[in-house]
């Protein structure tokens, strides 16, 4: 006989992976019963399956609480179908690149992951005096550029129940380590949009990062660059912002259109 647990957990896969191809093809926060017009499930089963899907990070609130995004691994997921496209991962890299030698310094890409950055593209400088760090490492939100910026960006809410769950380390003396020490700092970032690191990970390095965002002005993923306080201060860095700013755009467009490709080719 047929096993009706396994046909029960297979509709529910299926249920949840529709919910979330709505919400990512959708260019607006869309609510559960917003969602559900397409759909058309019980009312019970579509607030359960997006309350799941939010707590796995999957799907996160809108800033104001009204309507559900494409959450951290739902974006990491897209991000790592781009990434896996030779032709987008050298234009990419073109444009790290680029940005690298004109800074003449290492920049990298980082995207949220949980409650951390994970490098996901770099390019290093080629002077001699730079910090080791590699694709794929993983970085604290509370003392990094990037991972300050992506705090910036959430409810009030949402980043206290983030850093309450956080452990808040002190990486050197420069380290925030509380929620109310951050305050004032994430508060200017996100006025500004650009995240700061005043050798606060890491004893002599400085950072700047800003965001690369998507069409509808979310936030998933920030371009970063780094030096050691010997070559750059961060008031030197921060000269270099609107070349950075120039390189997001270029990384959002290009990740834009090759969105848009995948999407022609779907259809």
């Amino acid at each position: 006989m047929p096993d009706s647990t396994s046909k029960d957990t297979g509709s529910s896969i299926l249920r949840a992976l529709n919910i979330l191809e709505i919400v990512a093809n959708t260019p607006q926060p869309m609510t559960p019963a917003e969602i559900n017009r397409s759909l058309k499930l019980p009312k019970p089963t579509i607030h359960r399956l997006c309350s799941q899907l939010e707590e796995a990070g999957f799907l996160q609130p809108r800033l104001d609480g009204r309507g559900l995004l494409p959450g951290p691994k739902l974006n990491k997921i897209a991000l790592g179908v781009l990434s896996n496209n030779d032709f987008l991962r050298t234009q990419r890299h073109v444009i790290l690149q680029r940005l690298s030698e004109k800074l003449g310094e290492t920049c990298n890409i980082s995207i949220p992951s949980g409650g951390e950055m994970i490098y996901f593209d770099r390019v290093e400088t080629h002077w001699p005096l730079r910090v080791q760090l590699q694709i794929n490492d993983r970085v604290p939100l509370h003392c990094t550029a990037s991972g300050k910026l992506f705090l910036s960006e959430l409810s009030s809410i949402k980043r206290s129940r983030l850093l309450a769950r956080l452990p808040l380390d002190s990486y050197t003396p420069n380290t925030l380590t509380s929620a109310e020490a951050l305050k004032p700092e994430l508060r200017q970032i996100r006025q500004n949009s650009v995240g700061l690191d005043n050798e606060e990970f890491l004893q002599g390095m400085i950072a700047v990062a800003v965001p690369i965002r998507d069409s509808e002005g979310r936030l998933y993923a920030a371009l970063a660059m780094h030096a050691p306080t010997a070559r750059l201060s961060l008031a030197q860095a921060q000269e270099h912002v609107p070349a950075i700013r120039e390189a997001a755009a270029e990384l959002a467009l290009l990740m834009d259109e090759e969105q848009n490709e995948n999407a022609t080719d779907a259809d």
